[in-house]
This record gives C-alpha cells, sequence and structure tokens, in this order.
C-alpha cells in the first residue's frame, strides 16, 4: 500500500453495504410484495385453518404401504343439515327415514346402534339433538360390504378413527341398510359434543379424510384387492345402462366431444384401454357413441345425462317392481302437457331420491291402471303421503305465493328494499315469527341469484321480483302440485263408520266405481243410507265425523290414561305435539301433556314441530297454534 492510496478501512462484514444499503434492500422488498397479486378473501369455511380434522389427512396410514387401486373402495356421502332452514323437526324425520328403509341381514327392521349399543331408542338421542344448530349425516358403502357382513364393528372403528382426527367425543347413531345390493350405512353425528360445544369438521376432511379413514378400515379387515377382484369390478360396469366410473374416466379423456384411444405401451394401460373399447362398444349400442376413423369415438351430446336419467329409469322400476311384483310400465308425471287435467290415484309406492336430504319420489296409480312417476320436489318432506293414500297431482298455475306479493308490495313501497324493520312497519300485526318467514323465502331466492342481503340485514328486491319468484318456484317442484285427498287407504274407506273420500263421489274408474257400489252397500246394511238414496245427509255426515272423533279420543285415553279435551271458543290447551291419527275425515294432530290431550285439524307446518311444546286456541277465526311466544298465522278452524 501506498502513500497516495486514499483507501480508508473500516471494520465490519465482508461486502457490508452499511444502514444505507439496509435501507434500500428493505424498500425493495416492499415494492416486491405491493407488486404480488392480493389474497382473495373465501366467502364460506374451507376447513383449512381451524377446522377439527383438518390436520388428520397427514396421519400415516395402516395401508400406506399399498398402492391406490389395492385399497377397499369404500363410497362416503355427506351431508350438513341445518335445523335453522328447515326446523329442529327434520332430524326427527331423518331418523325415522333411516329406520323405516333400513333391514338388517335377518330381514328385520332397521335398528339404531352407536359405540356400545347393538340396539337403541331414537327418542333420547332426538331429545338431546332438539337444539343443535346443525347436524352430519353420513352414507358409508363398501364396494365389498357383502364380503364384511356385519358392518357395525368396521363402522365403529371408523367412529374411533374420526373422533381421534377430530379431537373430540362425538354423539352418534347409525343403521345399516341390508335391503339392496350394497349393504351401506346410515351414519348422523350431533352438531355438539360431550361438552357440549359446536361440532366444526374441516371441509375437507368431510369430503376426503372419511374415505380415506374408511378405505384404511376395510382393507385392514378385508386384505388388499387382489387382481381378480379388481378384474370383476371393472368389467362389470361395461354393460350397466347407467354412470360408471368407466364413463367418469371417458369424459375427462373426452375432447370437443371426441374420444382417442392411442395403442397402450404397458400392461395396465392395455387394460384400461380394454375397458374404455368395450364400454364404448355398449355406448354405441345404446345410440350414446359412434366410432370414426383411427381410433376415435364421438359421443353423443348430453350423453352422461342420458346415462344418468337410464339410471334414475332403472331404480324406479325396480321400486315398482318391489311393490307389487311386478315389472310395469310408467310415465313421468313432469312430462305432463301444461292443460292436462290433474292425475288422481293412489300412492302405490316411494322410493329414495336423495337419502341424506329425506327426499323421496312417488309412484301414484291412476284410476285408469296408469302408473307415474311424481319426483321429490312436488312431495312435501315433512308430510309425504303414506302408500295406499288418495291424492291429485296436478300442474302448478304459474301464480306468485303470498309471501312474495307481501314482499314486492314493501319493497315497491320502500324503494327496492326489504327488511324486519320495514315489515313490522308495512304491518305492525306481524309477529316475529312471521316476519322470519318471509326472510327465509328471501334467503332462499338469494342462494338462487335473484335477490340479494347487505350487510345490515337489508335486502334489495329487484323489479321484476314477482316473476323470478314464481319462475323459480315452478322449476324447483318440476311445475308439480301433490295435494293428499285422503290420508286412508281406499280399501279400509269401504267399511269405516266415517265420512270417507269416496262419500265425496270424485273420480271416474272401473276400480273406482267397484269401490263406490262396496261402499253404498255398506251404508244401507249400516242404515245410514235408504234404498235408492246413494248420497248422505249433511246431518249425518256431521254425526259420523262426531262418532269417529269420539271412537279414536276413548281408544287414545284407553292407550294413555290421559283424558280428552274438547276446545271451544276462546279455550287454550299447552302441550306436545306427540304425532298425527289418519281419519276418514283427514289428518289430526295429537297434542299431549301429563294428564291430557287434544286433537285438532293437521297443518302441513305441523311436519316440523314433532316433538315441540306448543300452545293450541281455538279462536273464533279458526286453531291458532304458538311455538314459544310467537303465534301463528293463517290457520283456519
Amino acid at each position: 500500500m501506498t502513500d497516495t492510496d486514499d483507501l480508508t478501512p473500516h471494520l465490519g462484514r465482508i461486502r457490508d453495504v452499511g444502514k444505507r444499503g439496509g435501507k434500500r434492500a428493505a424498500k425493495q422488498l416492499r415494492r416486491a410484495v405491493a407488486k404480488l397479486p392480493k389474497r382473495r378473501a373465501k366467502s364460506g369455511f374451507q376447513g383449512k385453518r381451524h377446522g377439527a380434522g383438518g390436520a388428520a389427512r397427514g396421519r400415516p396410514r395402516t395401508t400406506r404401504h399399498l398402492p391406490r387401486y389395492r385399497l377397499r373402495r369404500v363410497m362416503v356421502k355427506v351431508h350438513i343439515a341445518r335445523a335453522a332452514k328447515s326446523g329442529a323437526g327434520v332430524y326427527r324425520a331423518h331418523l325415522s327415514y333411516i329406520q323405516r328403509d333400513g333391514v338388517d341381514r335377518n330381514g328385520d327392521g332397521g335398528k339404531l346402534y352407536d359405540r356400545e349399543s347393538d340396539e337403541l331408542s331414537a327418542k333420547k338421542f332426538l331429545e338431546r339433538s332438539e337444539n343443535d344448530r346443525h347436524q352430519f349425516r353420513l352414507i358409508v358403502s363398501p364396494e365389498d360390504g357383502v364380503a364384511l357382513g356385519d358392518l357395525k364393528p368396521a363402522i365403529r372403528e371408523l367412529m374411533t378413527r374420526i373422533e381421534k382426527d377430530t379431537g373430540r367425543r362425538l354423539d352418534w347413531v347409525a343403521v345399516d341398510h341390508h335391503n339392496t345390493g350394497h349393504p351401506h350405512t346410515h351414519i348422523v353425528i350431533r352438531g355438539r359434543d360431550a361438552r357440549m360445544k359446536d361440532v366444526v369438521i374441516a371441509k375437507d376432511y368431510l369430503m376426503n379424510g372419511i374415505r380415506e379413514a374408511a378405505e384404511d378400515i376395510v382393507t385392514g379387515r378385508l386384505g388388499p384387492r387382489r387382481d381378480l377382484e379388481i378384474l370383476r369390478a371393472r368389467n362389470s360396469e361395461i354393460g350397466k345402462d347407467r354412470l360408471t366410473g368407466i364413463d367418469r374416466m371417458l369424459e375427462r379423456a373426452s375432447r370437443d366431444g371426441l374420444i382417442e384411444l392411442p395403442p397402450a405401451t404397458s400392461e395396465a394401460a392395455r387394460f384400461e384401454r380394454h375397458l374404455a373399447l368395450s364400454r364404448l362398444r355398449h355406448l354405441s349400442e345404446l345410440g350414446l357413441a359412434e366410432r370414426g376413423e383411427n381410433n376415435e369415438w364421438r359421443m353423443t351430446p348430453g350423453w352422461t345425462e342420458t346415462l344418468r336419467e337410464m339410471g334414475r329409469r332403472g331404480d324406479i322400476v325396480r321400486t315398482l317392481a318391489q311393490a307389487d311384483g311386478k315389472r310395469r310400465k310408467f310415465d313421468y308425471a313432469e312430462n305432463l302437457a301444461p292443460d292436462a287435467a290433474p292425475i288422481l290415484g293412489t300412492v302405490l309406492a316411494s322410493g329414495p331420491e336423495d337419502e341424506l336430504r329425506d327426499t323421496r319420489f312417488l309412484l301414484v296409480e291412476d284410476f285408469k291402471g296408469r302408473v307415474w312417476h311424481v319426483p321429490a320436489a312436488a312431495v312435501d318432506p315433512e308430510n309425504p303421503p303414506p302408500t295406499g293414500a288418495v291424492v291429485e297431482v296436478s300442474r302448478n298455475s304459474a301464480e306468485p305465493k303470498r309471501a312474495d306479493r307481501t314482499i314486492a308490495e314493501i319493497a315497491e313501497r320502500a324503494g327496492g328494499l326489504w327488511s324486519e324493520t320495514l315489515h313490522e312497519d308495512y304491518d305492525p300485526a306481524s309477529t316475529p315469527a312471521y316476519r322470519l318467514a318471509h326472510k327465509r323465502r328471501l334467503e332462499a331466492l338469494r342462494r338462487a341469484g335473484i335477490v340479494e342481503r347487505l350487510q345490515d340485514g337489508t335486502w334489495t328486491v329487484p323489479g321484476d321480483y314477482l316473476e323470478r319468484a314464481t319462475a323459480y318456484e315452478a322449476a324447483r317442484n318440476r311445475g308439480l302440485h301433490l295435494r293428499t285427498l285422503s290420508w286412508v287407504a281406499l280399501d279400509r274407506q269401504v267399511t269405516l263408520h266415517a265420512e270417507t273420500w269416496l262419500d265425496a263421489g270424485q273420480g271416474e274408474g272401473e276400480r273406482l266405481s267397484g269401490l263406490r257400489a262396496a261402499r253404498l252397500a255398506f251404508l244401507r246394511t249400516e242404515g245410514l243410507l235408504k234404498e235408492g238414496e246413494t248420497e248422505l245427509s249433511d246431518t249425518a255426515r256431521q254425526s259420523m265425523r262426531h262418532s269417529e272423533l269420539q271412537r279414536t279420543s276413548e281408544a287414545e285415553t284407553k292407550k294413555s290414561g290421559r283424558a280428552a279435551v274438547m276446545l271451544d271458543i276462546g279455550d287454550r290447551f299447552d302441550g306436545k305435539l306427540e304425532g298425527h291419527v289418519d281419519l276418514g275425515q283427514g289428518r289430526m294432530a295429537l297434542i299431549v301433556h301429563e294428564k291430557a290431550f287434544v286433537l285438532v285439524p293437521w297443518r302441513s307446518a305441523f311436519g316440523r314441530q314433532l316433538g315441540r311444546e306448543m300452545t293450541i286456541e281455538h279462536t273464533a277465526r279458526g286453531i291458532g297454534w304458538t311455538i314459544g311466544r310467537e303465534m301463528q298465522r293463517g290457520f283456519g278452524g
């Protein structure tokens, strides 16, 4: 180093440029971060940050040494039922539904079980669940359910695994179904755990984690799938007239309706290509595929929807065959012309359309012997007519609901807005429960994109609200309306000491004419009709209605030990909605307390209130009912 050198050494780390350099680097970093795309907030709970079970999928499986195709396949369907949408009565209805349709290995009815008991009553579980905001419903269907035999041990092991993954003790019940070709289990999990804390389960775990746990358990019990089992399972899909796993594979490979099958280069690829080719040949026989050149196949537009419809039709045919032992033709009521006459007939059978949501389609036989399929959308899920009931199926008139008219009128006055406050100003006599019903209606229409909800709880209602709400309702129930004319089967009505639907003289047909002639003969034998008379007098009808109620009350008193109460105008009765009784004059609700009961005409809204405490009041306007403190409106006597 020479004296002319002006280098001044500084102590510090190599390449350290001092404070100014650090500031420049931090500034550059902030600028770079600012340029990054902003992370969008997700609209709903995804279960990735704080959902119980969210980290469970990373847990090693006992079968982790096996490739995916060796695992025993298990289908798991999940639904979260919320009481806020339909009332707590949906919990009771679902348990009744899965027990009714459940058949065990011995052919007996479905039996509830839990972690300890093989047979228990639903009553205590329902009492615990009454105030739960939600519940989880699962269907677990192992592909090799027949080989498993008794499903209870595997289901209990699965629930233990779910409890371990979610980190809480769950309150659950289950029912095994062996009445189909594929044994499966319905599981109901309460929305609250043993500590009465709300149960929140990660979405990813619900969609995938439970299925992976179930496959791990079934594979551990039956061993890995062998080559022969895999071949049989895949080959069985080739000739099915419904959407299959092979079809989903073909759909993923489709490009603008074309599927190309290149030559295979491995043994596994040759097997998959064989399955695809065999399935495509079957689809071509159904008119859903056409072979082209160079290993190309052109698919018919909408081919997957056609296969889904074929599968649905097959389910209906099997339900019809179980009902009367014959494979009969049927027609879809939803295909009726807009000006078609109503279908008048009896319920022949019902079948599941969505087992998780308790929706069932009906098969109705009209009085000319023709069978009609009525979709679940046209059936009140809380008040489905039983087998044998007399029903009328008609096209819905394109008219808006009363609630929609009210909402539209309030919105017109308030500049396109609706809120509970605006409703109260419009109708001061309206109760909170009545306004809540309108709010629920708006919530349903919000999900359909018709209205919008603002942050302050106000709703924006478009100018064409009535037209759009009416179109939504018509599409939701497929344009059909089902009305129950009599809850009692026609064969019973012939010799019933009560006023019946047969006495009204409605409908035509050979079967109906025979039943009506037998009914007239019975009435004459009992001295209720004179020779030559064909109609009951008003006095006779009123006397028969009164006698039927009296007989029913006496039977209930003998059965329960409670006293019957007859309500006069101004009387009130506090009790619990225990159930209903189907009479010739109609369905009656049974309201009970410890020492007495009362029978009142059934209302459609009662289906959601089974097991709830209520007050019945007989006013000059008719029968009103109260849940809590709010009187329900619009019910005549």
